[in-house]
């Protein structure tokens, strides 16, 4: 990673769409990604979400949903958004005593509505930080050159990060990665055609949307006034 980093360095201002120089290394990565999804990861998802009850899947969902509101509120600060701290920090609390540790989502139903997320790539985007090259992370997947060191911080704002058991701590972690991949065994059918820029494109449009909010600019154009008309 720190290789990439200072090979980047020169092409770091540059948009994604100009992010040619890590196409071979993200190809190369992508396949090997592909590979192991394939024979691991694919196969455990399938078997998780065959043998786990549906209840229990949603209770693992939001359990692990409400240790990343943690991570929602120290970039809530870090931007600025102090209403939707507000919101993530009583949602963890709640959710945490009265929802059993996060097995149930008790705060959605007293109208603290589940925000879309926030991580420390999206608080970078709004200081200003260039996104640079589109990235692809062994195992972890689409990213950008703003976003692959940036994951090192959101992780220590996690609970499981500061577990001394590293077992626990593992486990965590795997059952994290196999509850994420169980829930997008529905759209591998939607994946078909060219899927490295699929997920390229997918990825770096829904980055977009997030660092924005949800406020997507049109590309309509100005057409003067209707009234001449």
């Amino acid at each position: 990673m720190a290789a990439l980093l200072a090979a980047g360095g020169a092409v770091w201002g540059e948009s994604s769409d100009s992010a040619a120089p890590l196409d071979g290394f993200n190809m190369t990565v992508f396949r090997f990604n592909e590979a192991l999804d394939k024979a691991v990861a694919k196969p455990i998802a399938t078997g998780y979400k065959a043998v786990v009850p549906d209840r229990a899947q949603l209770g693992v969902g939001n359990f692990f949903g409400n240790i990343g509101e943690l991570q929602n509120v120290l970039n809530d600060l870090l931007q600025g958004k102090f209403g939707q701290a507000l919101n993530d920090s009583s949602r963890f609390l709640i959710n945490t005593t009265v929802g059993v540790g996060g097995l149930f989502d008790v705060a959605a139903r007293m109208g603290l509505a589940e925000s879309d997320g926030e991580d420390f790539g999206q608080t970078l985007a709004v200081w200003g930080v260039p996104e640079g090259p589109y990235l692809v992370l062994p195992l972890f997947g689409p990213s950008t050159l703003r976003d692959a060191p940036s994951r090192f911080v959101d992780r220590f704002a996690g609970l499981s990060y500061h577990l001394d058991d590293v077992a626990a701590r593992n486990a965590l972690l795997g059952l994290s990665l196999v509850d994420t991949r169980a829930g997008l065994l529905g759209a591998d059918a939607a994946f078909s055609g060219d899927r490295y820029i699929l997920f390229k494109e997918v990825y770096l449009q829904r980055r977009d949307y997030l660092i924005n909010d949800g406020v997507i600019e049109d590309d309509f154009g100005d057409f003067g006034d209707f009234d001449e008309f």
